[in-house]
């Protein structure tokens, strides 16, 4: 017979004793096991002892994590979280170097369990670490344990980051310039850096004016991507924080410092391979930049505004100047406007006559402008070819450029999605925007060289403009998503990718998810759908069945941790436990400490529904992490809640969840499966295939032949 669920049976370890094999009943109070267990060893004053994991986190247990035991686990008992804060509190002050060395090593361990954390909290300690940071005597690995130490406190969240002195941000921001050699310091110093600026606004402003981008920028010349990692992150803290007055202006003090080139130079082409949170935040710093262009994108033109009228004389003079009257000036005021119109209307404006009006819609507002004038000053041969090509043209066939401009940077704006903020999942960056100064308005300028070719490819006329703009956005995405890690190659891979290409790809596409929509074949289609969702049903579950691994979110993403979820083989109970890192391969259910019933299963929403996604953050509320975002919710107020790795595995889970439920399966990744798998038994369905015999095994693969001299090397 099973022991009862409530009962655990695992060993005590006491130093200079033989461990303990026990039943721990779970029902009973924490305190009376700890009696119990000092009792067995005649031990005095119980309640200054704890029970804590004998592996290598040394967490102890309290009430609230007790359910976290498991069959088989080794604990030991050891002095009380409270007793422990007092006597390290004390032992760091030591006037011997050795002991307190020792000490502070403790004193970093402990650090990362939150029992103990609050009892040396509550001793004042963090004031301690502080005064001892600010007294600037310790060096070396006592320093190094004392920053890891104040790092792993400040972690848990429990006291703000506001109470911090000047003092003390100063000492952290002279680490960064004088222990450039002591990696674990400088580190530990880097990530107090980057939590003090996202976690406080007056720490923002103390930071910004103790530490300069120029006494940033070496370590990422470095070889240590660990480093160079907290340093962008640093960087990437700073800029986004910063007030939206001055972000432009550290953008110019970045691009003097070219900080651009520094990171293409030793990260991007470094000789090795760029880890998951480089990328993360290679992936910041790209959004945070192109974020600079949201002001010029909610920008409308003044018409008034002779500056700004002023850029489209210099586009339509760029143009057309050569074949200027030489007299021009000497017409009369109703022929030059006559002739601004004509040209107005060459370069492609829906505005003839005010061409400044085209530019009053938000997005794409100001940039487009801004665009099409680069284009015309640093690929003028380019721009002229484009104009004066198109100006011949039938009416009816030209490309309007200055259309085409302004609907092509509100699409680039869409694609590169300016304005939102950076995600906190996303580890998609572009090598290619590294490679220039100006690489959205390089962008731009082969976008728009590619959008007249294909104009072309199409014969196109101004009815089909909306046509060209999709087999445009289609011909960039397919591109990007190959990751070009240069501007040029991101031009060869669009030159490969023409109109004639696209409809290939399409065609092949469209014959692959070919739809039938004869009555019969509809008529068979809905007879089998029940059998295919059935399919898919199963396959949500047995992949529920098989688990994944979530990550846990929080202020300092490199801490990150983990948990994993799987549901039961009966499919009656979800299991889910945290996680020291990312597993290779399954979890089993009995590594997994918390159960959920799937009985006890109220609801599950998404989204904006999601009681953690209602939170407030800087990175937490954008539109990425919500469309990854999903909750279980149980019993009257209990919540499980999920964000997943990718779109791939949210669609996996939601559905499962709902067919657990009972509930229709609405995610696209099912409408995409039902498509496929309909389409395929369709088609073995209408197979003619009387008097056929089709084998129940696989025919046998042939042996290799003797030798290969019928291959003909076409080289």
């Amino acid at each position: 017979m099973p022991p009862p669920a409530d009962i655990v049976k695992v060993a005590i370890e006491w130093p200079g004793a033989f461990p303990k094999l026990m039943e721990i009943d779970q029902k009973k109070p924490l305190s009376s096991i700890i009696k119990e267990v000092c009792d067995g060893w005649s031990l005095a004053n119980h309640d200054q002892f704890a029970l804590q994991h004998a592996d290598s986190s040394n967490f102890y247990i309290t009430e609230k994590n007790r359910n976290e035991i498991k069959n088989g686990a080794i604990l030991r008992l050891t002095t009380s979280p409270a007793q422990n804060a007092q006597q390290l509190h004390e032992r760091i002050q030591s006037s011997s170097m050795d002991a307190k060395l020792e000490a502070l090593k403790d004193l970093a361990n402990y650090s990362r369990d939150v029992t103990f954390a609050q009892e040396f909290i509550n001793l004042d300690g963090i004031s301690l670490l502080t005064q001892m940071v600010e007294s600037g005597t310790d060096f070396g690995d006592m320093l190094s344990f004392t920053l890891t130490a104040f790092v792993e406190l400040m972690d848990h969240g429990i006291v703000s980051w506001d109470t911090f002195s000047v003092a003390f941000i100063k000492k952290i921001a002279s680490y960064v310039n004088k222990f450039a050699s002591d990696i674990s310091i400088l580190q530990r110093s880097l990530a107090i850096l980057e939590s003090m600026v996202l976690n406080s606004h007056d720490l923002y402003q103390k930071v910004a004016q103790e530490i300069t981008i120029g006494q940033l920028i070496p370590h990422l010349q470095g070889t240590d991507q660990e480093i160079q990692t907290y340093t962008i992150a640093v960087i990437n803290a700073l800029f986004l924080k910063a007030p939206d007055d001055k972000r432009q202006e550290m953008a110019n003090i970045l691009a003097q410092k070219q900080l651009r080139s520094i990171i293409l130079t030793h990260v991007i082409r470094a000789q090795r391979a760029i880890n998951n949170e480089m990328a993360h935040q290679l992936y910041v710093l790209q959004v945070l930049t192109f974020n600079l262009l949201e002001d010029r994108m909610m920008t409308k033109m003044d018409p008034q505004d002779q500056a700004q009228r002023d850029i489209i004389f210099e586009l339509r003079r760029i143009a057309f100047d050569a074949e200027s009257e030489p007299n021009n000036s000497s017409g009369s005021i109703e022929k030059r406007k006559s002739m601004y119109t004509r040209d107005y209307k060459k370069l492609g404006f829906i505005n003839h006559v005010n061409p400044a009006m085209d530019f009053t819609q938000t997005p794409p507002g100001m940039l487009a402008l801004d665009n099409m004038l680069y284009f015309a000053k640093h690929h003028q041969d380019a721009y002229i070819r484009i104009v004066l090509e198109n100006s011949s043209r039938e009416d009816k066939h030209e490309c309007p450029f200055g259309r085409s401009s302004i609907e092509l940077t509100k699409m680039l704006c869409e694609i590169l999605k300016v304005g939102e903020l950076p995600s906190e999942t996303c580890n998609d960056f572009h090598p290619m925007f590294f490679t220039h100064d100006r690489s959205f308005e390089e962008f731009f300028c082969i976008c728009i060289q590619l959008l007249n070719k294909t104009w072309k490819e199409m014969r196109a006329t101004s009815e089909d403009f909306n046509k060209v703009m999709q087999v445009v956005k289609e011909q960039i995405m397919r591109a990007l998503t190959t990751k070009p890690s240069s501007l040029d190659q991101f031009k060869s891979k669009l030159q490969n990718l023409s109109y004639t290409e696209i409809l290939k790809i399409r065609q092949s596409e469209r014959m692959n998810q070919e739809d039938f929509q004869s009555r019969p074949i509809l008529e068979l289609k809905e007879k089998i759908q029940p059998e295919i969702l059935e399919l898919i049903k199963q396959q949500r579950l047995n992949r529920l069945v098989e688990g994944t691994c979530f990550r846990k979110l929080n202020s300092r993403r490199r801490q990150d941790k983990f948990w994993y979820c799987r549901l039961s083989p009966n499919h009656k109970v979800l299991h889910y436990g945290d996680l020291e890192e990312s597993p290779q391969g399954e979890v089993p259910h009995d590594s997994l400490q918390d159960k959920l019933p799937v009985a006890d299963i109220k609801a599950v929403v998404t989204g904006k529904d999601c009681p953690h996604m209602k939170e407030k953050g800087a990175l937490k509320q954008n539109k990425e992490v919500l469309e990854l975002a999903f909750s279980i919710l149980y019993d009257s107020s209990g919540q499980l809640n999920f964000i997943a790795p990718d779109k791939h595995e949210y669609c996996v889970w939601t559905d499962g969840l709902n067919a657990l439920l009972g509930k229709d399966m609405l995610s696209d990744l099912t409408r995409n499966d039902l498509d496929t798998l309909l389409s395929m038994e369709i088609k073995l369905r209408l197979l003619d295939l009387e008097n056929i015999q089709i084998p129940d095994a696989p025919p046998p693969i042939p042996k290799e032949p003797s030798n290969y001299d019928f291959v003909y090397d076409c080289n």
